[in-house]
């Protein structure tokens, strides 16, 4: 009995398992329920709320996901009548169909809860289309898909009531996981055998991993910023903001860099002590998983024995490197400060488990606060709407070219009469995104699916002729499409495809349906294509030169506030991790920018190659930076402060105005040598502070010219696209 109860408990931590038996319950009740009081039509709308309402679901406390479930239900009753009354009056619809589209879609400028809402009414206008003809009175449809959408409510709040800190603590897992793959990334650069080639993958792959982990971060602070405003310091929570604390000190550590990797290599290519930071690295990535692994079940995390032996031999090799005076003493020095920060990520690691970092009963404490990014009224609605009502925003761009689309496949569905034609705007909204690759990378696996889904849902309507064997299929089909549509997009298609057959099937129609499917998919996909392509179209070489600028920004503002803790002290306050945080999500859009210029059409491939290098170059610069932040003490010493506030000046003259430095690297270096042939142990702190600034004034140069290049490329072919 008591096993059974332990691998019962041990299941329940199985989140994937437990968010599969909620979509059995609830596609359950929408199929069977309707089944046994003999109204098997009530099914098609009952599962279409289920499935608007699962797509607008999300994480929050208590009593905000009760105002969100008031919200929705709302707005999927107003959506869906709205749709029947208007339904008869072409014109008025699709003036109607246009306004709340471009409404539905700025509406998600006010915060992620309010996207989510809004995506699901949008679904649910397209829903109530298909299903205009099904019921004669205005409220009876649009009744259902509420019913079907609280049903899945009810499931969803108990759920949460269960486990209230799951999806915390999965976030939580998942950042840890990340950070990982982070360490694994970054453990490549120690690679003796490195080439240029290698080393800028390298750098490209460690770019993209970071880009991952940052926004996971932002996920992870969401998911705990409404914790703390609901349950008052409570312990789960206090642990969890703990290991989300540890999580961002390791990051930066991690993405510190206080050397060139690539001279670094050379230099000590036939000694062993990058091998042993190269490991060390590795095994630190692993006690990251395991970690992530603890959390998921509920374990309490056991530091490897192992670190210990690795760190004393690396201080041993060390030591040898200093003693022998083969090597330059800068470089040896840059691997001391490398292992001060191992070191520091292993200390973190190993006291993970203990509530002695951060002082938990001063709620308001300086460095137990996370940015709220919350509305705070009218009038902070009304700014972000207004950031949004120009061109130059995404989401503007986005709202106008879906509203198009669907507009046109309105029009197109008019005057055509094709059978079944509102499925093309169904298919339109599900496949449109807000910028081109993704939208082109949907438009292929939709089609695929949808062939696949209509082959599979033809067999079995005609192998499986019973009621009750094609409900079964039904709850299968949409407990497999939450579980893939996140991962693999083609398959959960091919899974709604089947789902959509088989309720058609119960008016009747599910032979007739499948081949209109089919042709309206690929109509939806094409309007779909043409809309990214031809309406307010959101190449990313567009958007390259803004986001640079931004990203640079964002570096000068990190180097500020990290100088500024040089002279005060060091602060792991609200407004230190919110500048730190600001540059590692601009570097994270830069990274996800460039990494798909290549799916763009007819990109230039010079700029490409540029894009790539200042990718890498920028990377390069943010973890210079991230060097000194995580060394970052009070020093005395004012002939360093008032070299840092030079520093500063330069650099943001070169990135930001394209002004030439007066510091050289030749200088830097210089000072560095005299300090090291001072040998003063008082002043290493001085000495990783000129260590750091001679690499970012190594790479200021080139790191300028592309940001030119860049904008310059970007300025010339705006200006040929615009004599077309």
């Amino acid at each position: 009995m008591n096993s059974w109860l332990v691998r019962l408990k041990q299941a329940t931590y199985n989140t994937t398992f437990m968010y599969n038996i909620r979509m059995i319950i609830a596609f359950s009740g929408t199929a069977f329920v309707p089944y046994f009081i003999g109204q098997q039509i009530y099914t098609i709308p009952l599962t279409l709320g289920v499935v608007a309402a699962a797509l607008s679901d999300i994480d929050d406390r208590f009593s905000v996901r009760l105002m969100n479930l008031i919200y929705t239900y709302i707005g999927f009753f107003v959506t869906a009548v709205s749709v029947y009354l208007l339904f008869p009056y072409p014109i008025l619809f699709a003036i109607g169909l246009i306004v709340a589209c471009i409404g539905w879609i700025l509406l998600g400028s006010l915060g992620r809860r309010y996207a989510t809402i809004s995506y699901g009414c949008l679904v649910v206008s397209v829903y109530a289309m298909l299903g205009v003809h099904l019921f004669d009175n205005w409220y009876m449809q649009a009744s259902l898909l509420v019913i079907g959408a609280a049903w899945y409510g009810i499931i969803s709040t108990i759920s949460f009531l269960l486990f209230p800190v799951r999806q915390v603590q999965d976030k939580l897992a998942q950042c840890y996981s990340s950070l990982g793959d982070f360490l694994f990334a970054k453990s490549n650069l120690f690679d003796v055998d490195m080439t240029a080639k290698s080393y800028q993958q390298s750098m490209i792959e460690l770019s993209l991993e970071n880009a991952k982990l940052t926004t996971i971060f932002n996920e992870m602070k969401t998911a705990l910023l409404t914790r703390l405003k609901g349950d008052r310091g409570q312990k789960d929570t206090r642990r969890n903001l703990q290991y989300y604390f540890v999580a961002q000190d390791i990051h930066e550590r991690a993405d510190s860099a206080h050397f060139d990797y690539q001279k670094l290599a050379k230099i000590f290519e036939h000694s062993d002590i990058l091998f042993r930071f190269q490991r060390i690295l590795f095994i630190q990535a692993k006690a990251c998983k395991d970690l992530s692994s603890c959390i998921m079940q509920r374990n309490a995390y056991d530091h490897s024995k192992r670190f210990k032996h690795s760190f004393e031999n690396l201080k041993i090799s060390l030591d040898k490197l200093r003693a022998e005076q083969q090597y330059d003493q800068v470089w040896v020095n840059a691997l001391f400060s490398l292992f001060q920060n191992l070191k520091a990520i292993d200390a973190q690691l190993r006291n993970v488990e203990t509530e002695r970092h951060i002082n938990f009963d001063k709620t308001n404490h300086i460095e137990n606060q996370l940015k709220d990014d919350d509305l705070k009224g009218w009038d902070d609605i009304v700014i972000r709407i207004k950031q949004h009502l120009t061109p130059e925003s995404v989401l503007f761009r986005h709202a106008i070219r879906v509203s198009l689309v669907l507009f046109i496949g309105y029009i197109f569905v008019q005057i055509t009469n094709i059978q079944y034609g509102y499925w093309i705007l169904l298919t339109a909204l599900f496949v449109s995104q807000p910028n081109f690759n993704a939208t082109k990378r949907r438009l292929y696996l939709r089609i695929v699916g949808t062939l696949v889904g209509i082959i599979l849902g033809y067999a079995i309507l005609y192998f499986i002729p019973s009621i009750e064997g094609q409900l079964l299929l039904l709850v299968f089909c949409g407990v497999l499409f939450f579980e893939l549509r996140s991962k693999q997009y083609a398959q959960a298609t091919a899974f709604i495809t089947i789902l959509a057959l088989i309720n058609f099937n119960l008016d009747g129609l599910g032979f007739t349906a499948a081949v209109p499917r089919m042709v309206d998919t690929i109509i939806g996909c094409a309007l779909a294509w043409f809309g990214v392509s031809f309406i307010f179209p959101d190449w990313k070489f567009r958007r390259l030169p803004r986001t640079i600028k931004r990203s640079l920004q964002a570096q000068c503002n990190y180097l500020i506030e990290v100088v500024a803790q040089y002279k005060d002290g060091r602060n792991n306050g609200l407004n230190y991790r919110v500048v730190r945080r600001a540059a590692h999500n601009n570097d994270a859009d830069v990274a996800s920018l460039i990494s798909t210029l290549a799916t763009e059409p007819d990109f230039d491939p010079v700029q490409k190659t540029q894009a790539f290098e200042f990718l890498c170059l920028n990377h390069t610069f943010i973890s210079y930076i991230a060097a000194l932040g995580a060394h970052r003490e009070k020093i005395q010493d004012q002939e360093i402060l008032m070299l840092l506030d030079k520093a500063v000046e330069d650099i943001q003259g070169a990135l930001l105005r394209d002004e030439v430095p007066d510091l050289t690297v030749q200088n830097m270096l210089q000072t560095i040598r005299h300090r090291l042939s001072q040998n003063n142990d008082e002043d290493q702190k001085s000495l990783i502070v000129l260590q750091q600034l001679s690499l970012m004034f190594s790479i200021l140069g080139q790191l300028s010219r592309l940001k030119q290049n860049l904008s310059h490329d970007h300025d010339q072919r705006a200006t040929e696209l615009a004599s077309l």
